[in-house]
């Protein structure tokens, strides 16, 4: 069931304001070689730069920056296989804000490092054997803190949003969209902000084949949930999209949803890294992946891809490069 609130273009300009100076304003880079391979115009949003490395700084930075005095004085809880955990920890870093984070226990362990670097405490459970929403929700209500979710929340979607309000500033007239989905905070996001300020530009989701319960339910108009799917894509692994938002919101403003097998986020992961010079994580390169295989068709129009992150330890890049 929709909440009666919902989350307005309205919400993403708030969020572009209390990030102002605080988020970096990521660049948005080109490639010859890349646009020939596609026949398309491509812009890539490189969040990869953003604090953290990944687009989760800004819903972070949003979400507990709204919270009453009260509210960081109790602390906050949050679970996230990483880029949400790092990026609440660092916020909570620079508000003066007590962060606990519920992490799997198969983290990569560069995610999990810089989270407990920046101060957070870290909480361990095994994902075939524990719900992390539960616990997470279970130690809030014995401690008081406040629970900042990695995706289906009002002001985090909205701090995500600002990843495409930045881009088609910087870029006018796209006619194309792609964006990565998890739990479909970016998604959903950038979808709002995109129709705002370029109607006609489509939007389209990019998820792996693995872990395509989003896809499944924009399809079937039915939520659907896969847990733990088995993709290298680790930001993807999330059951399902947000029962309260997002699954909502991509219904309304999403234009369509499509899948990329596992090899073909690996090539998109060595493209990156090769072609292009940037270091891309699994997730992070799944909009590049729906270009690069064909999933979504050039067509010699101007292309958005939202990089969404760049954390990704030795032994993965490692794999990933070597095959």
């Amino acid at each position: 069931m929709r909440r009666t609130e919902t989350v307005t273009f309205a919400d993403v300009q708030d969020a572009a304001a209390r990030l102002q100076g605080i988020a970096n304003r990521t660049p948005v880079m080109t490639s010859r070689t890349l646009d020939a391979q596609v026949n398309a115009e491509v812009f890539m949003k490189c969040e990869n730069f953003q604090r953290v490395g990944a687009f989760k700084f800004r819903g972070a930075y949003n979400a507990i920056s709204h919270l009453s005095d009260a509210e960081k004085a109790r602390g906050v809880i949050t679970y996230s296989s990483g880029n949400h955990a790092q990026a609440t920890a660092l916020v909570g870093r620079l508000l003066g804000v007590k962060t606990t984070i519920v992490m799997p226990a198969d983290a990569p362990a560069t995610k999990r490092a810089a989270t407990e670097g920046y101060g957070a405490d870290v909480v361990e459970y095994n994902p075939h054997e524990a719900d992390r929403k539960q616990l997470a929700e279970a130690l809030a209500d014995e401690h008081g803190y406040t629970v900042i979710p990695p995706y289906d929340y009002k002001h985090v979607i909205a701090g995500q949003g600002t990843t495409a309000l930045e881009l088609l500033t910087d870029v006018p007239d796209l006619d194309l969209l792609l964006v990565c989905c998890g739990g479909g905070g970016l998604l959903s996001g950038c979808a709002i902000a995109a129709k705002a300020t370029q109607p006609t530009c489509q939007v389209i989701g990019i998820e792996p084949a693995l872990a395509d319960d989003a896809t499944r339910s924009f399809h079937s108009g039915e939520l659907v949930t896969i847990h733990n799917p088995p993709t290298i894509a680790d930001g993807t692994r999330t059951p399902s999209l947000g029962p309260d938002y997002t699954f909502p919101l991509v219904l309304e403003y999403v234009d369509d949803m499509r899948t990329v097998s596992e090899d073909a986020i690996k090539d998109a992961v060595r493209f990156a890294f090769y072609r292009l010079k940037l270091v891309v994580e699994p997730s992070g390169g799944l909009s590049l992946a729906g270009l690069l295989s064909g999933a979504v068709a050039g067509d010699g129009r101007r292309v958005g891809v939202v990089i969404s992150g760049g954390n990704i330890d030795a032994a993965t890049m490692t794999a990933i490069l070597n095959e």
